[in-house]
């Protein structure tokens, strides 16, 4: 269930609201569960028993190590995760891969193919690294183990954030997950986050979409430099829109229902380095990697040299995480050899450059390997990066007419301007106006019709059944 789709908008989400500020205080978790379960099973059927079952197994896994068995639990945990996530998501990529290698020796492989056919869940990188992470924090000391599974299920199972993210660890709703409040206040920030990803899916990100896929999948004899850099720039806009869109619905879903989930996008395309765009990007991938991963391996308290290996590895294991293909791998790789090579020099010379060109640098790299991102194999992935550096081939600019409407226009001048802070840097500035002031009063009208003007046009989107399924969602 989508949630930009008319079912979710106009029928779960109201019946759960109403459902949910109807219970009384010590049934509202309860009622969260059922319905998250529900919108889980809306989609993916059968496979809900597994994130129920995950959810039994490191509860059990908790208690395991609260009892003062405490490498048990982690074991426990570790390997059951790890287990139906290496399964369920990369089986595939596994045998399809051995399949080649035999076949390459004349080797049946009629037996390997049956192997191969795994239904990838829903979600199911998102809610493994989150239950990982809290078996993790109570071994370590950080949270006590949760007895009560109806609280601790219900953390698992949150239908916000199930699917695609952020990823909530457990220490960042503990409380809430107990004891929480909800207000009006609290709410309308809820409504406007919501609005504003809802916004950005169906406005940007789908426009983006529909420039994106005519241009990748463009023959190589009618692409140019110019058509492949635009294409790439667009995706850069697609996958933020949609991926930091997801993220703005969930955090303001979290705050409709009385949860402060953690924030997953900070404006990565000013960044000034790539190690700074992993700051900004996916902020909750990248701390659980740093957390769980790099720390674990030796993180940079073992010498240079195993400093630089462990990034690899993490940045390896990143790639791995978006997808079971070698695209992602080389991917993830390609990232951590531009933070090694920032570490070795690079970032003091950058430093000296000033902001505007370092700024350059970190987009420039960043697009150059979106195309390794995007693409289905490491051949169209080359030759479409060939393509952005051919300055011979000829533009075909009837194509770019096409798809350069006026629409298509202003949406990348608008993707070009909420790429930056400026609308943060806005409501900054209205909070530090006197409530009273007549300034202050005009500014908050012209917020409220703005936000009403997104909803209105996200719904026409809605309507003409303009919406794709979020990028993430495969992952």
């Amino acid at each position: 269930m989508l949630f930009s789709s008319p079912i979710f908008l106009f029928l779960f989400l109201p019946f759960t609201l109403l459902i949910y500020y109807l219970a009384p205080k010590r049934a509202k978790n309860l009622i969260l569960l059922v319905l998250s379960l529900g919108f889980y099973t809306w989609g993916e059927k059968e496979l809900v028993v597994l994130i129920i079952l995950s959810a039994l197994i490191d509860y059990l896994a908790g208690l395991i190590i609260l009892s003062g068995k405490r490498k048990l639990g982690l074991i426990l945990s570790l390997f059951f995760n790890l287990s139906i996530l290496v399964y369920f998501k990369y089986s595939n990529f596994v045998f399809s891969n051995l399949v080649e290698i035999l076949q390459n020796f004349n080797i049946t492989t009629t037996s390997a193919n049956r192997f191969a056919n795994v239904v990838l869940p829903l979600g199911i990188s998102f809610y493994t690294f989150q239950t990982m992470s809290y078996t993790i924090d109570v071994y370590r000391g950080s949270v006590k183990a949760n007895k009560n599974f109806i609280h601790f299920a219900t953390y698992v199972t949150l239908f916000p954030q199930l699917i695609a993210g952020p990823i909530v660890r457990y220490s960042h709703i503990e409380k809430e997950l107990k004891n929480r409040t909800t207000s009006f206040p609290l709410f309308a920030e809820g409504v406007e986050r919501f609005i504003i990803g809802l916004a950005k899916k169906m406005i940007i990100a789908n426009n983006c979409a529909f420039l994106v896929d005519g241009i990748f999948n463009l023959p190589a004899n009618e692409a140019s430099v110019i058509i492949t850099w635009l294409g790439v720039i667009a995706y850069s806009f697609q996958i933020y829109f949609d991926f930091s869109g997801y993220s703005d619905m969930a955090i303001g879903l979290g705050k409709m229902f009385g949860f402060n989930f953690p924030e997953n996008f900070n404006y990565p395309y000013i960044s000034k380095s790539i190690q700074e765009f992993w700051r900004r990007w996916h902020i909750t991938l990248s701390s659980w990697f740093k957390d769980y991963l790099y720390i674990s391996l030796g993180g940079n308290r073992k010498g240079t040299l195993r400093t630089y290996l462990n990034l690899f590895i993490v940045f390896f294991i990143t790639g791995l995480w978006h997808g079971a293909s070698w695209t992602y791998i080389i991917w993830g790789i390609s990232h951590g050899l531009f933070i090694v090579i920032e570490k070795l020099g690079l970032k003091k010379l950058l430093n000296k450059a000033g902001k505007g060109l370092s700024v350059f640098y970190t987009l420039l790299a960043v697009n150059i390997t979106w195309p390794i991102f995007r693409s289905d194999t490491i051949t169209d992935a080359f030759n479409y990066i060939k393509m952005m550096f051919n300055f011979n081939a000829t533009t075909n600019f009837e194509y770019l007419n096409y798809y350069l409407s006026k629409e298509t226009i202003i949406v990348l001048i608008l993707a070009l301007i909420f790429s930056t802070p400026v609308h943060r840097k806005f409501k900054e500035y209205i909070k530090s106006l006197n409530r009273e002031s007549i300034k202050y009063k005009v500014l908050i009208s012209l917020k409220i019709i703005g936000l009403f003007s997104l909803l209105f046009i996200s719904y026409i989107y809605i309507a003409t059944d303009s919406y794709n399924p979020f990028i993430y969602f495969r992952f």
